[in-house]
């Protein structure tokens, strides 16, 4: 099964006019397999058609890289199944990642992976919203990724509070989605399509 993998890693990369250097791509497809194993075990994401989980587990975070800051202190929320949180970190080399999962199961799967792709990372069982408050965690990131969460205005504001001035929020959202207006401070710069039916909103603070 890995040589398919990697053989269709390949392929859908070359269709999105993505090129993956080969450590990039080994650690990709260290995380899938991983998140393959797990899966039949828990249910962390659909897994049913290869070329669509390639696309939107691997290469749209590697898409988004383009358009975000690298080299900088990452938080991803509501993490899940760790995608877009553990491609972005690989593909933007984030100095450091922090995952935010509520749920137990999947934050265990997290911590190994952190663990299996030797990330400097670590992964928080809590609720973001909960999580902001703390100050360890409050102006700590560079980059703010959010995916499968409602983004309404506390959603934003509990993302603000993680960034440093200047820090960005990276959106993984659909081509029709829809936001409150933003709080004070926060700003659109950018609005990138990413793979199939999806793009990336990016908004940064001061």
């Amino acid at each position: 099964m890995s040589s398919e993998i990697r053989a269709r890693l390949a392929s859908r990369s070359a269709a999105a006019a993505l090129s993956l250097t080969e450590p990039l791509a080994g650690k990709l497809l260290t995380y899938y397999e991983l998140l393959q194993r797990w899966n039949r075990k828990i249910n962390l994401t659909a897994l049913s058609n290869l070329d669509d989980s390639i696309d939107r587990l691997l290469l749209e975070p590697v898409a988004a890289a383009a358009a975000l800051p690298h080299s900088g202190r990452l938080t991803d929320l509501g993490s899940g199944g760790g995608s877009p949180a553990i491609p972005l970190a690989l593909a933007t080399s984030a100095s450091s990642l922090v995952m935010v999962e509520s749920r137990a199961r999947k934050a265990a799967f997290l911590r190994e992976a952190v663990r299996e792709l030797e990330l400097n990372g670590s992964v928080e069982h809590a609720r973001f919203e909960e999580l902001s408050a703390r100050p360890e965690h409050r102006h700590a990131s560079d980059l703010v990724s959010i995916r499968a969460v409602r983004i309404d205005s506390p959603a934003l504001t509990a993302a603000i509070a993680f960034l440093a001035s200047g820090g960005r929020i990276g959106l993984f959202e659909s081509l029709t989605a829809q936001h409150p207006p933003l709080p004070a401070g926060l700003s659109l710069t950018a609005t990138v399509p990413l793979l199939r039916n999806s793009r990336l909103t990016v908004l940064q603070l001061g």
